[in-house]
């Protein structure tokens, strides 16, 4: 038996996506931006795929532009609003649980003179409106807060956030990474606040390669990549339209499906945590708020030697974010969390797909490998 519990990761593609993309690749090839009837063709394919991503996110099309993903959707977000409002402030904040797509470009800030601020989360996972407002000053000219955290599935309040910051200082931007969010909870600029959203297709059931930045009406970013000026000059290259159509897909069929998701995702998580009570008093769970991902520490155990346990019974979970291989997580490290909960952590996350029985046969492996294993 196979069980894929690992779609914080990437989610499978649904039939519908691939369908559409394998029929483009084999009949629609033509480039978007030639004038010719099999351009004309290829770029109204690419305008449809924008309606049903900006549809699902609550936008207009117009303010929905493609990228490779959401580690560039994320860096031209970061980069491009602190090359714009360079003279304006030097003061940007950020979290110390942001993805590495976010931390790491914040880095390279700091590391160029800009001064950054890292806000903690507390043991709950999220940050504090109140502890976003407490970091601002007159020069913060940038901001950046993930809405769902991918390992732990805390949200945060970023409405709130971006009125601060707007408060603060009305020229400043706010971006969030909905990455983990976007057809699962309701990511809109309305209900965010924000100014720019990174998006991703393979976390919806698309393919992978393909994500979208939002970029509101009127907000204004330097591109990072300069060329034949596709995507209104904000991310040049041709671009790729079986992906693009792809993710157009999942987008209408994950805002489709985005009423029930929170019940479906909900029913799974409470089975696990309930099967999980079952056989282990000392089981811990972290975070608490999207109910797509499930972060269980099993203390004294290695969270590697529990996932290669599983993996062998046919069960695919993380013991954290799959960009990062090898190191403590640095989610958890941030939320303060002892060593010993977080070397015992994995990540369950779930998908539309999932069922109750692939959930209870988790319950059972889980229960063989903490009765098998020695703890450390």
């Amino acid at each position: 038996m196979t069980v894929y519990l690992d779609n914080s990761a990437t989610t499978p593609i649904c039939p519908e996506a691939a369908e559409k993309m394998t029929y483009i690749m084999k009949n629609c090839y033509g480039n978007p931006s030639s004038t010719h009837h099999m351009g004309r063709a290829a770029k109204k394919i690419a305008d449809e795929a924008r309606e049903n991503v900006a549809r699902a996110l609550g936008c207009t099309s117009e303010e929905i532009y493609f990228t490779s993903g959401g580690t560039e959707a994320d860096n031209i977000a970061v980069f491009g609003a602190c090359e714009r409002l360079r003279h304006d402030g030097h003061h940007v904040i950020t979290t110390a649980y942001e993805h590495d797509a976010v931390l790491k470009p914040f880095e390279r800030l700091r590391d160029k003179g800009w001064d950054v601020t890292f806000l903690k989360p507390d043991s709950s996972g999220t940050v504090s409106p109140e502890e976003f407002e407490k970091a601002l000053r007159p020069d913060t000219v940038f901001a950046s807060v993930m809405l769902v955290n991918n390992e732990t599935g805390s949200v945060n309040d970023v409405s709130k956030m971006a009125k601060a910051l707007k408060a603060n200082n009305p020229r400043a931007l706010f971006h969030t990474d909905a990455v983990q969010a976007f057809c699962k909870i309701d990511a809109s600029p309305k209900a965010t606040g924000a100014d720019l959203i990174s998006i991703s297709a393979h976390k919806i059931h698309g393919p992978k390669g393909t994500g979208a930045l939002y970029i509101g009406k009127g907000v204004r970013i330097d591109p990072l990549t300069l060329g034949g000026g596709q995507e209104r000059g904000m991310r040049s290259g041709t671009e790729d339209l079986c992906g693009i159509a792809g993710f157009g897909e999942a987008a209408r069929i994950g805002m489709e499906k985005m009423k029930e998701s929170p019940e479906v995702f909900g029913e799974l998580r409470e089975r696990l945590i309930d099967g999980v009570r079952g056989f282990s008093d000392d089981a811990v769970v972290i975070g608490d708020g999207a109910d797509h991902i499930l972060c269980i520490s099993f203390p004294g155990y290695r969270s590697e030697v529990l996932l290669n346990y599983l993996d062998s019974k046919g069960i695919c979970v993380s013991k954290g974010s799959a960009c990062k291989r090898g190191a403590r997580s640095h989610v958890l490290t941030a939320m303060g969390l002892d060593n010993r909960i977080i070397d015992g952590a994995l990540r369950f996350s779930f998908s539309r797909y999932n069922t109750a029985e692939e959930i209870d046969y988790t319950v059972q492996m889980l229960k063989e490998a903490t009765d098998r294993l020695i703890k450390v």
